[in-house]
């Protein structure tokens, strides 16, 4: 067993946040007439943010011109995903333009509701391959640990829009089983906690879990996955901090799709992750209307770069119900890649993956550099486009 050291507290190094916080070309929220009467404390609770997310059409429509097929999509939201979005995301989103790739995310619209034809419930097959309650072991060496099922906010693209949502509280004995499981199973040795968004947990509940994790001999690498700190980066507190520190290494990966995520308020969030020690990588999924674009994408990877976030995957977004409106062909993944691939710094190149549907995994998918190869001899083509032979 190893003993976590709790006796010493952790120092933690805190960036404090202004009390107001502008964005580029946005507005100040107070100058939104939903929160023109918040005040700046409350406006930096965390909690606060989460009681008062938008949820209904009549409240979206004081900040935003609503489309016939947003109102539509919003209305016929219900259940797990029903539409919650932060206030703080809210200020981010172009109230004119519903081409926003923020208001895109998290704005449901009436295509949701239009199913296409490889489209799944579960096309990661995560049900399949779940030995306990909220654990996924599909890897040889490591399992997904689903923490909760809620979020700070519901983005439209979810692949796991069966399981998240509003309708259930963390289970502890969930965990039970799947900790009892990890135990018994000494090839684990990295434990990713996901979700829904395990940092919605209140500090203690997530402590639990971490210390029932770090307490299993056997576990050498631990990761938390979570959209946090771009949907709601005044949860990333000191006293979070505090906590995690007792525990680290904990490497977090965080989900950013769009350069215009990265505000002032986020970087202080990630500043304060990574001055305090958490290696920070990014995943991202392909967008259409989105981010499908090398531009947009190049400039989303420097961005990163920038706030000390390593760009780790683009995912291909996976067929699941309700999402092919934002799905783009394979075709487009390869070339963002290929216009990455040695016309930028190589941190900023993430490897372009496909969920094999049914199960299958990350697939890594990428331009064709080694066009043949025979015996001790390879073919290859660089970014240019030039032909090079290596001889063995």
């Amino acid at each position: 067993m190893i003993e976590v050291q709790t006796q010493k507290t952790p120092q933690v190094v805190v960036t404090a946040p202004s009390v107001s916080i502008k964005r580029k070309a946005q507005l100040d929220y107070q100058q939104i007439s939903l929160f023109k009467d918040v005040n700046p404390l409350d406006w930096e609770d965390w909690h606060w943010q989460v009681k008062n997310r938008i949820t209904t059409v009549e409240q979206l429509n004081q900040v935003i011109k609503l489309t016939p097929e947003e109102i539509e999509g919003i209305k016929k939201a219900r259940g797990r995903m029903s539409m919650a979005i932060t206030p703080y995301w809210l200020t981010m989103v172009d109230p004119d333009d519903p081409n926003c790739p923020i208001r895109r995310q998290s704005v449901p619209t009436i295509y949701e509701s239009q199913i296409g034809p490889h489209e799944m419930v579960d096309p990661c097959a995560e049900d399949r391959d779940s030995p306990a309650p909220g654990l996924v072991h599909r890897y040889p060496d490591r399992v997904l640990l689903l923490a909760t099922e809620q979020c700070a906010m519901y983005c439209r693209h979810c692949t796991r829009r069966r399981l998240v949502g509003e309708n259930k509280k963390a289970n502890n004995n969930n965990w039970e089983q799947a900790v009892d499981y990890i135990k018994a199973n000494r090839k684990i040795r990295d434990v990713l906690i996901s979700g829904g968004d395990p940092l919605l947990l209140e500090d203690k509940i997530l402590e639990e879990l971490i210390k029932k994790i770090r307490a299993i001999s056997h576990v050498e690498f631990l990761r938390i996955g979570t959209r946090i700190p771009v949907t709601l980066p005044q949860r990333v507190s000191e006293g979070l901090i505090l906590m995690l520190k007792k525990y680290s290494p904990i490497w977090i990966s965080i989900h950013f799709n769009h350069p215009k995520e990265i505000t002032k308020r986020c970087r202080i969030a990630c500043d304060m992750l990574a001055d305090n020690g958490f290696p920070l990588g990014s995943q991202t999924v392909l967008l259409k209307g989105i981010n499908d674009r090398p531009y947009i994408m190049k400039k989303l990877m420097h961005e990163l770069l920038k706030i000390r976030v390593r760009p780790y995957y683009i995912y291909q977004c996976d067929p699941v119900k309700g999402t092919q409106h934002f799905r783009t062909p394979v075709a487009v993944g390869i070339n963002i890649i290929e216009k990455l691939r040695g016309h930028t710094t190589g941190y900023a190149v993430p490897t372009y993956v496909i969920d094999g549907p049914g199960g299958g995994g990350k697939i890594p998918v990428n331009p064709n550099y080694l066009l043949s190869q025979t015996k001790g001899k390879y073919v290859l083509r660089n970014y240019r486009g030039k032909i090079y032979t290596y001889l063995e």
